[in-house]
């Protein structure tokens, strides 16, 4: 299948490992011109070597002025921007009583309000072309229990605002969904630390919690984003899908 995704100018945030890493490598098969934005040094330099091709911009994107400062260097690089894939994300604290406020601002500033403000800066461009694609990477923990609480506030707000800027923006030619995914195992993710911590008790989660009997894999939620931003999936707006072998118990 065509995706009709060749020079398409993508910025994929939280891009240097994991699931972004993932999704800029689904992109560049597909011919697109792609940036990653992160803050770790370290793992932008890793992917350059890994893709030469690939822009990398280090920024902290918990700060708004980062932010901005790393979109209008990808702007600069590529004169406008068709695909916006906002990825960054991370979990922290424990119960919400032994969890400070600040860290439920830190998470929700990292995790929702990033994307918020990078859909706000990159939208007038696509209003400009009359199209473009934002997907935001969200959870299955951001529709139902489990995971840590800040981690799952964040994550419903992105659900909710995936479909109500979807909604605001379909007559202007841009679509907006999400992915949410399910427990995705990748090197330098929680789920292989958990593994090497308790590998028994590792299993009986999958055993007792994922259907399909096994984690997820980057390439099978890469699949799916980039799918999602083609002009195959003209008719997909406001969704926001779970990838995830059936973890997930909601019906809806």
């Amino acid at each position: 299948m065509d995706l009709g995704l060749e020079n398409k100018r993508v910025l994929v945030t939280g891009g240097s490992k994991g699931i972004g890493k993932g999704i800029a490598e689904a992109f560049l098969a597909e011919g697109a011109k792609v940036a990653v934005v992160a803050r770790g040094k370290e793992a932008l330099d890793k992917v350059k070597g890994e893709f030469p091709e690939v822009e990398t911009i280090s920024a902290d994107l918990l700060e708004k002025s980062s932010r901005e400062a790393a979109f209008q260097q990808f702007v600069s690089t590529f004169g406008g921007i068709d695909i916006l894939i906002n990825n960054v994300g991370g979990s922290n604290g424990s119960t919400t009583m032994e969890t400070s406020l600040d860290l439920f601002e830190e998470a929700m500033n990292l995790n929702y309000f990033s994307a918020v403000h990078f859909s706000q800066l990159a939208v007038p461009y696509m209003k400009d072309a009359k199209e473009g694609a934002i997907v935001n990477i969200s959870s299955v923990f951001g529709r139902e229990s489990g995971g840590k609480p800040t981690y799952n506030s964040a994550k419903a707000a992105m659900i909710s605002f995936t479909k109500s800027l979807a909604d605001e923006l379909i007559t202007d030619g841009i679509r907006v969904n999400g992915v949410a995914p399910g427990s995705i195992l990748h090197p330098t993710g929680n789920w292989q630390r958990r593994i090497e911590e308790n590998p028994e008790k590792m299993a009986q989660f999958v055993k007792d919690e994922i259907p399909a009997g096994r984690f997820g894999t980057v390439e099978e939620i890469a699949d799916v984003v980039v799918f999602l931003s083609s002009k195959r999936a003209s008719w997909v707006v406001g969704a926001t899908l779970n990838v995830d072998g059936g973890q997930s118990k909601s019906n809806f």
